[in-house]
């Protein structure tokens, strides 16, 4: 078996915030090192404030390290200039949160095809890839309906379907079933796994969700600002 190409690599990341009166506020995360292949499941569990998000916008290009590097294939995110970070974060990286972010003036459809206006590779055949992922994911009756029209669940697999739309290599999602029921978060959880398989696309995941992580490839702790490999 062909080995899997490293997609994205974190080389001691660290990253603090400036605060006033303080000269050396303590970092949010320090010398974060981690190595995930094309097609793995990654998920990150920790305690409130211990930096998951951070680390989250850190890999999505949304924010720039204090120091270390985030490289996504052979690229430092922080070496890109804005037009050619923006192309990475609407073409190459997806992104799921914890509240869908659905605009409620578009319907269900509208809303996966957004990400698409900025044309790019994943332009191409768009309507019919969107179609065909919202049938995949048991909304194809809701296609027409804005999203005040249908159930927190629903709203969530759309917004899945939206961050996939541009086939990106990489998936990142933040609390993904955080806001769902138990019966939705279940239903979720079997979805992104399945998605990950299908797909082929690389899963990175925070969450506090315990069963969700343990469906992912690995298993990472982030406390005090430091990442580990979970072993439990």
């Amino acid at each position: 078996m062909a080995q899997s190409e490293t997609l994205l690599e974190l080389i001691g990341v660290g990253k603090r915030y400036e605060a006033l009166g303080q000269q050396t506020p303590p970092p949010v995360l320090h010398d974060i090192n981690l190595e995930v292949t094309t097609g793995q499941s990654v998920a990150v569990t920790g305690p409130s404030g211990s930096g998951k998000s951070t680390l989250l916008n850190l890999i999505g290009g949304l924010d720039q390290p204090s120091e270390g590097k985030v490289m996504l294939g052979e690229r430092d995110l922080a070496t890109l200039d804005d037009k050619a970070l923006a192309r990475v974060r609407n073409q190459e990286v997806g992104f799921i949160f914890q509240l869908h972010h659905l605009l409620p003036q578009c319907t269900v459809l509208e809303n996966v095809l957004i990400p698409t206006l900025a044309g790019g590779d994943g332009a191409a055949g768009a309507p019919e890839r969107a179609v065909e992922l919202l049938k995949r994911v048991g909304l194809e009756d809701r296609m027409g309906h804005r999203p005040g029209e249908i159930s927190g669940g629903e709203r969530q697999r759309a917004a899945v379907v939206r961050a996939l739309i541009n086939r990106p290599r990489l998936l990142l999602a933040d609390e993904p079933t955080g806001a769902l029921d138990r019966g939705s978060s279940e239903s979720l959880t079997e979805l992104l796994v399945k998605l990950n398989r299908q797909e082929g696309v690389t899963m990175i995941v925070v969450t506090h969700a315990e069963d969700l992580a343990a469906r992912m490839d690995r298993h990472y702790r982030l406390e005090a600002g430091r990442l580990a490999l979970f072993e439990g």
